[in-house]
């Protein structure tokens, strides 16, 4: 099993920025992908960025150049600086680890801004 604690969420106003953090402890395996994920009110939950333990990246168009994803291995976390942000960008922000075949979620952390 394998636990993720998201933090860094709050309000903030638009242009604004913020840093999520997600860190993972219990059953750590070394390949494994970890990334984010977010859920706006009454839409799907969306890809937002992963990164692998080799440092490979995939942002979503959407957050492209306004938003930079990084992991410190030693200490199991993730981030998410998140720059520029836009009314649109307001969701629950979901953390997830996938290893050994297994998707872990966070409980997520409510990101709002206002324009």
């Amino acid at each position: 099993q394998v636990q993720l604690v998201e933090s860094g969420g709050g309000l903030v106003q638009a242009g604004g920025s913020l840093r999520l953090s997600c860190a993972a402890s219990g059953s750590i395996f070394a390949i494994n992908v970890m990334g984010w994920y977010r859920q706006a009110p009454g839409k799907q939950r969306e890809l937002v960025a992963t990164i692998t333990n080799t440092g490979f990246i995939r942002y979503a168009d959407s957050v492209k150049g306004r938003f930079t994803i990084s992991r410190d291995d030693a200490k199991n976390t993730i981030y998410l600086q998140m720059n520029g942000l836009k009314p649109e960008d307001t969701a629950v922000y979901y953390c997830i680890r996938v290893q050994e075949g297994y998707d872990y979620w966070g409980q997520g952390t409510q990101v709002t801004v206002s324009s």
